[in-house]
């Protein structure tokens, strides 16, 4: 059947807006972005470690050429034996703990035996990290060694805290949110972006209000250039000197009103010579403020010193015994290991 003249440029327009031609279409994007995927777990899954301790299980990051394996704090905490698992020949190698900061949940362990069978890890930028870049994560959860799984960077800048059944307290600042599944035993692991870089370790999973559960695609890593920061000094020293988070040098414990309620830092203990006590706080006086915010809570004082940098000068605002309230001024000091 002959078409008319006015049928052919209709139907050749049909085709430009449907995006329609004669031929097959050409699936230009999807082969490129999954050769990315393959290549960049080839590259990076061998420098992701299962590790073991007498009392938990959960994944690593191969360092450096020494043997240094970094970790979340939580993965080792009161570990008295801990053995790496490898990626490349699945040998078991003992490992021992170098150090680890527990505000940021990071760790060091050192493989010195047989290292050379270790692949590091090149880590990236975290700063250069934006929302809707695909990332892959890489661990071991659930004991399911050398598992991966997808999904975009979903925020930038979060100040988390949590912990998983081991024992991890910290509080997390410019945490990573991804959509990227994290399961328990992906704590350690790897948060990679496709140039094939660790630009996170992922350390929790957030959990729904009151059920206990995982929300799913919710869930959050330590940046990378936190972990270069907290890990270099560890495996200099065993300690941290200089973390980039703020502290006041006190020991401290939530103060409760005559209901129940939180009503302020007790403060225990001042550190001599640290931001509390030039400021003029003691043991026994309950901190109410910092600058201009109400803190009613250790957490919520936690959560307003990690919007802070060391060495900023802040308000101090306390109370102590039956006097007026009073307020210091004194500058923050780094908190250490």
């Amino acid at each position: 059947m002959r078409s008319s003249p006015l049928l052919l440029p209709l139907l050749a327009a049909f085709a430009i807006l449907t995006g329609c031609s004669s031929s097959s279409p050409a699936r230009t994007g999807s082969a490129p972005l999954q050769s990315s995927y393959v290549h960049v777990v080839q590259q990076v899954l061998p420098s992701v470690v299962q590790i073991t301790t007498n009392n938990s299980t959960g994944s690593g990051v191969v360092y450096d050429t020494s043997g240094d394996v970094v970790t979340n704090a939580h993965v080792i905490a009161s570990a008295t034996s801990v053995k790496v698992v490898d990626s490349v020949g699945n040998k078991t190698l003992p490992a021992k703990i170098i150090g680890q900061f527990a505000p940021d949940d990071l760790a060091v362990i050192r493989v010195e035996s047989d290292a050379s069978s270790l692949k590091p890890a090149t880590f990236g930028d975290s700063s250069g990290a934006q929302i809707g870049q695909i990332v892959l994560a890489m661990g071991n959860p659930l004991g399911l060694s050398d598992s991966v799984t997808q999904g975009i960077i979903s925020a930038t800048g979060r100040t988390v805290g949590g912990g998983e059944p081991n024992g991890g307290t910290a509080l997390i600042t410019a945490a990573i949110q991804t959509s990227a599944a994290i399961n328990p035993g992906n704590s350690g692991g790897a948060l990679v972006n496709l140039q094939g870089h660790v630009i996170g370790i992922p350390t929790l999973a957030a959990t729904l209000p009151g059920q206990g559960g995982v929300a799913p695609g919710i869930g959050f890593a330590i940046p990378s250039n936190t972990v270069k920061n907290i890990a270099n000094q560890l495996i200099k020293s065993g300690k941290v000197t200089k973390s980039d988070r703020a502290t006041l040098g006190i020991t401290a414990q939530t103060s409760a009103s005559q209901a129940g309620a939180p009503a302020g830092v007790a403060v225990l203990a001042v550190n001599n010579g640290g931001t509390a006590a030039r400021a003029g706080v003691r043991a026994g006086d309950i901190i109410v403020g910092i600058n201009d915010i109400r803190v009613n809570s250790v957490q919520q004082l936690e959560s307003a010193l990690a919007q802070l940098q060391p060495g900023t000068t802040v308000k101090i605002k306390y109370t102590r015994g039956s006097a007026a309230g009073r307020t210091g001024s004194a500058k923050l000091d780094s908190l250490g290991s």
